[in-house]
């Protein structure tokens, strides 16, 4: 998988679950029942979504917000993403993650797929998801007005 930024994928269920939400896969390698391998080209945007559970319930429950970077470019280290990827959102906790989920629920219901949606709106949500702020909603005016945007950016 050179030149993609990858992912394992895990689901133990009711255990240890590693999924992607949304995002482009390029290449994907099963290695076994419960464990892949997902390949992202560089300036592909996705969603990884780490949970695990113990007796006693949820332990851990994060999302991160990616985007895959080209070789050479400067990343952040993510477990299990080989070699890393810029930021874009990153929250921990279940109402948190919770309220991610439901933003991606209310993109796809515009229509727009999560993916393509700008980059700058998933900081935007990452920080008003921090500071217990409402986030401003993303719309087909904004989403028009980033493709406009990313066409006449060199």
């Amino acid at each position: 998988m050179s030149g993609h930024t990858t992912v394992e994928l895990l689901w133990i269920e009711k255990r240890i679950e590693r999924w992607i939400r949304f995002g482009r896969i390029a290449q994907d390698t099963i290695l076994d029942r419960r464990r892949r391998i997902v390949g992202f080209d560089a300036g592909s945007v996705f969603a990884y979504v780490r949970w695990a559970a113990n007796d006693y319930g949820t332990v851990v429950s994060r999302i991160d917000i990616l985007r895959a970077v080209p070789s050479g470019e400067a990343y952040a280290t993510v477990p299990y993403v080989t070699p890393g990827a810029d930021i874009l959102l990153r929250q921990a906790g279940w109402p948190k993650v919770d309220a991610v989920l439901e933003a991606i629920d209310r993109i796809e219901a515009i229509g727009v797929a999560p993916e393509d949606v700008c980059p700058d709106h998933w900081r935007h949500l990452h920080h008003r998801i921090t500071a217990r702020q409402q986030a401003r909603p993303y719309t087909l005016a904004r989403h028009a007005a980033w493709c406009k945007r990313r066409n006449i950016e060199p």
